[in-house]
């Protein structure tokens, strides 16, 4: 007994070791808590293919996805109005939007939509992201096995970022990767 009095703490932290070692999911958990941003020397970048993405603009003018590129870093989101979590997220979006749109370009693109669904729920949301839709195919690089699927690209199209599922984009850790990656 007295034993365990003495040695407790370090059992404890012994335990706690041994289940974050030899279980995979936790693990992989913790990485993603506390290490959200991809290694740089692992992440994937995308190359000119996959830039080469034809826009039509829903609420601004028509672009092409490489006309971002080497400018700014870019929240590029694939989504639908048809999608739930996709419409969960907007408002952050809307938000993170208004507050860093100076040091990131904001690439919504719309998929599996109609024109006028994506239009009507813009206006009926006030929402002002710059949303489009592809009009050239995507890559299998950036397509979405998922939706929502969100990346954040640095200026030469490294992926720092990529969530596939909801977020919220308006968060203290998102504004602060963000300004420390645009610098």
């Amino acid at each position: 007994m007295n034993f365990l009095k003495k040695n407790l703490f370090y059992l404890v932290a012994t335990a706690i070791l041994l289940v974050v070692w030899l279980v995979p999911s936790v693990r992989v958990k913790l990485n993603t808590l506390f290490f959200p941003i991809a290694t740089v020397e692992e992440a994937i970048t995308l190359n000119d293919a996959d830039y080469n993405i034809q826009l039509k603009g829903m609420n601004v003018p028509d672009a092409n996805l490489k006309d971002f590129k080497g400018k700014k870093l870019v929240l590029l989101n694939f989504w639908g109005t048809w999608c739930a979590p996709c419409r969960e997220e907007w408002p952050t979006i809307q938000k993170l939007h208004d507050s860093k749109k100076d040091k990131v370009d904001f690439v919504l693109i719309a998929m599996q939509d109609k024109e006028e669904a994506v239009k009507k729920f813009l206006q009926e949301n006030n929402y002002t992201v710059p949303v489009y839709m592809a009009e050239s195919p995507v890559t299998a690089n950036v397509l979405p096995k998922a939706f929502p699927t969100t990346f954040l690209l640095d200026k030469n199209g490294r992926i720092l970022l990529k969530e596939d599922a909801s977020k919220d984009w308006n968060t203290k850790s998102v504004h602060d990767m963000i300004d420390a990656m645009a610098k």
